[in-house]
């Protein structure tokens, strides 16, 4: 399985989902610079978060602007996975491709740390090797990490099993209904604020990360491996 990297201008953590795929699954694994708009080579697409062109205006809303969101919408619609983390959430929002939209932390001050969440949905492709309501801990570093849905998105995600993690211990930031992860419509684009990839080994705090990553792979394998 290929992954690509999508790196915009102000990407910080490129080289923790790089590392992630390529040393911890074993699994290939490229940089695509965001002037390029050649996705479809690739089985996976990863945002990576950070600060997309420094967050002016909003964050990811210049980003937005990239050639290679026009090639992401694509790779998107053609059903293959697209995992977006902190700003790379972010970005898919202000692309279309994610509902809803990023305010301020309550607190309006930049947090960092570690939020429990409770896994919601494991009927998706980044989910399979969670237990449904298991309550798994990641990192996570936002200033805008204050997720805002109205009512009537919020009623269709539920409706639609579309909420796919929540936070568990706190919603200090005031993310509507908790939510910390959602998924597209198709149900192949997973846009969540906490860094999976920050949680892969032991050594850097943990591995609840990690079967976010082998459960892409395992949909991916089932999906295309032949059995012989």
């Amino acid at each position: 399985m290929k992954f690509a990297i999508l790196v915009f201008p102000g990407s910080g953590c490129d080289i923790d989902m790089y590392h992630a795929v390529k040393d911890v699954i074993g699994n290939e694994a490229e940089y695509v610079g965001h002037m390029e708009a050649d996705l479809e080579r690739f089985d996976a697409v990863l945002i990576p978060t950070g600060a997309s062109y420094g967050d002016y205006l909003r964050p990811g809303a210049l980003a937005q602007t990239s050639p290679a969101i026009d090639s992401l919408k694509a790779f998107a619609a053609s059903g293959k996975p697209v995992l977006g983390v902190g700003n790379g959430f972010q970005i898919l929002t202000e692309a279309g491709l994610l509902p809803g939209a990023f305010l301020r932390n309550k607190g309006l001050k930049f947090r960092s740390g570690k939020a429990v969440l409770t896994v919601q949905n494991i009927d998706t492709p980044f989910t399979a090797d969670y237990k449904n309501g298991q309550q798994i801990t990641l990192p996570f570093a936002h200033q805008y990490g204050n997720y805002f849905l109205d009512e009537g998105t919020v009623s269709e995600l539920k409706q639609s099993n579309r909420i796919v993690f929540t936070y568990a211990d706190s919603n200090v930031d005031g993310s509507t209904e908790a939510i910390a992860g959602v998924l597209n419509e198709q149900g192949n684009v997973l846009g969540m604020m906490p860094l999976p990839e920050r949680a892969v080994e032991e050594i850097i705090g943990g591995t609840d990360g990690l079967p976010l990553f082998n459960s892409i792979l395992k949909r991916w394998s089932e999906n295309n491996v032949s059995n012989v």
